[in-house]
């Protein structure tokens, strides 16, 4: 199970994905920044009695879905922010540990190589 894990890992290009992790962060932000800014606050919906009653009526319901449909738009942009901002720390700890476990793994090989050269030497004696 563990190999399945490894090759999987040895087949993401972590070059591209850790130089693209800023942008994407930064593009989650911008959408946040464009998304957040302050927009009017409504009229009151007062309608005036007109033959065109129904008409003004569906207007200011839109008007409310809109603001509605905004409101939604600015938290699932807020998530958008947050989520780019966690995969952007989650890939600088990937990174990080994919740096140990090179260096855990050259240590190793090296411990072994002495391990070996040891025996080999008391073996030939």
């Amino acid at each position: 199970m563990a190999i399945g894990w490894l090759a999987l890992l040895k087949g993401v290009p972590w070059a591209g994905v850790i130089s693209t992790a800023p942008l994407v962060a930064e593009g989650a932000k911008q959408l946040w920044k464009a998304v957040s800014k302050e927009t009017p606050s409504p009229q009151p919906a007062t309608p005036h009695p007109s033959p065109h009653a129904t008409l003004e009526a569906r207007v200011f319901r839109l008007e409310a879905e809109m603001d509605d449909l905004h409101a939604q738009m600015v938290k699932s942009s807020e998530l958008i922010k947050v989520l780019a901002d966690q995969n952007a720390e989650l890939i600088k700890l990937v990174e990080a540990h994919r740096v140990r476990m090179l260096w855990l793994s050259g240590i190793t090989l090296l411990v072994a190589v002495v391990a070996l050269a040891g025996l080999a030497v008391v073996l030939l004696r």
